[in-house]
């Protein structure tokens, strides 16, 4: 079991062994926050790396990051490649708009977690600075156990999961891009700025965003922390 639980998502793992999550082909509806990011220019650094170093380097990132999301309480979906999936609202929610502002202060975190990664990979001889980009998307998605009756994927699909990936590939370097939905849930938590319409292949119509500017420490608790990384 112990070996079993390094590839599933705590939350999904303990649902199952606890009984409250059902092994069986199943669908539900639910408001769901999606995060999706990646590494800017992985490809090039794929070239530039040894492939041992490569992955010592890919698997230290991504295991910080993952326990990040695990102390905001996401539900780490996936890794692809250097791509990282992860959702609020299931298997355990908080509300609709505690989900949306955990997901974004956990991307604030893991934006400034980086940078302390990176002197840290300096220190150890990496000169390549890894940088990211980030898109989350707050909407109703299908929750399910995909697949057959002897290989299932408990993950999430649909037209919003869709949007939260365009919202990452549209981001620039270290930015947290937002659709207006997560935007209405955060907005007395997170200041943010507004951004300009951006054309999203597959959306007919142009989607309004924003980005994380700080955390308001009289919502959170916490100190105001610049997106870029400045205490105020």
């Amino acid at each position: 079991m112990k070996k079993l639980a390094k590839y599933l998502s705590p939350e999904i793992y303990n649902s199952i062994f606890t009984g409250e999550k059902e092994v069986n082909l199943e669908t539900q509806r639910k408001k769901i926050t999606v995060f999706f990011s990646d590494i800017k220019g992985f490809t090039e650094i794929t070239d530039s790396m040894e492939a041992e170093a490569l992955a010592t380097l890919l698997n230290s990132y991504l295991k910080e990051m993952a326990e990040i999301a695990a102390r905001f309480g996401g539900t780490l979906d996936k890794f692809i490649g250097d791509a990282i999936m992860i959702f609020f609202g299931d298997p355990k929610s908080r509300g609709e708009q505690q989900d949306a502002i955990a997901c974004v202060m956990m991307a604030i975190e893991m934006r400034e977690h980086l940078k302390f990664l990176r002197e840290k990979w300096v220190n150890q001889g990496i000169s390549d600075p890894l940088h990211i980009r980030i898109g989350i998307n707050t909407g109703y998605c299908t929750v399910e156990n995909f697949g057959s009756e002897n290989r299932l994927d408990y993950t999430i699909v649909g037209g919003q999961v869709n949007l939260a990936s365009l919202l990452e590939s549209s981001a620039g370097t270290d930015q947290i891009l937002i659709s207006h939905e997560t935007y209405a849930l955060v907005k007395d938590a997170i200041n943010c700025e507004s951004l300009s319409e951006i054309a999203v292949k597959g959306i007919a119509h142009p989607v309004k965003t924003y980005y994380s500017m700080f955390k308001f420490s009289a919502i959170t608790g916490l100190r105001k922390v610049n997106f870029y990384g400045f205490v105020l």
